[in-house]
């Protein structure tokens, strides 16, 4: 397996520090970090992105989340590994992640669960990391980087 180029964000010299802000700006937004790379995974796996999946599971594994939720997030609503405020987390990130699948993409009701837990700078700080993990994964599995090639 090769990839295609180099991750984009690595060619264009202008690119990485504003990416590498946000990812900032996310970890200072009050959200626990497990629960953040939590969010991450699962947005991975939904895209199908090895190299981000790779990473985002020992970036998990780093912050403290056990094999048995790494093994299970992908089946996080049949399993009772995560707390509820996971949960909405979780269920924010795959409807946000799955915008064209209907036509109400985010509904009131997943905003709203995620509303329950999160105040307004931690949905945000979600918001933020589930968007950022999209344009990884859109970058990575177009230009089909290796997992485990960034160390």
């Amino acid at each position: 397996m090769q990839s295609r180029m180099q991750n984009p964000a690595f060619i264009l010299p202008d690119a990485m520090q504003p990416i590498q802000q946000l990812f900032k700006a996310v970890n200072a937004g009050g959200v626990d970090s497990q629960t953040l790379e939590l969010v991450h995974l699962r947005v991975s796996q939904i895209n199908g992105c090895s190299s981000c999946v790779d990473a985002g599971t020992k970036t998990a594994r780093k912050a403290g989340v056990s094999e048995e939720r790494l093994a299970t997030v992908v089946a996080w609503r049949e399993t009772p590994y995560f707390t509820e405020e996971e949960r909405a987390a979780l269920e924010l990130a795959e409807a946000a992640t799955r915008l064209a699948d209907r036509a109400d993409a985010v509904s009131d009701e997943v905003w709203d669960r995620a509303a329950t837990y999160f105040d307004e700078k931690q949905l945000a700080a979600i918001v933020l990391m589930i968007g950022v993990t999209n344009l990884f994964n859109r970058l990575n599995a177009t230009t089909r980087q290796i997992a485990g090639a960034w160390g």
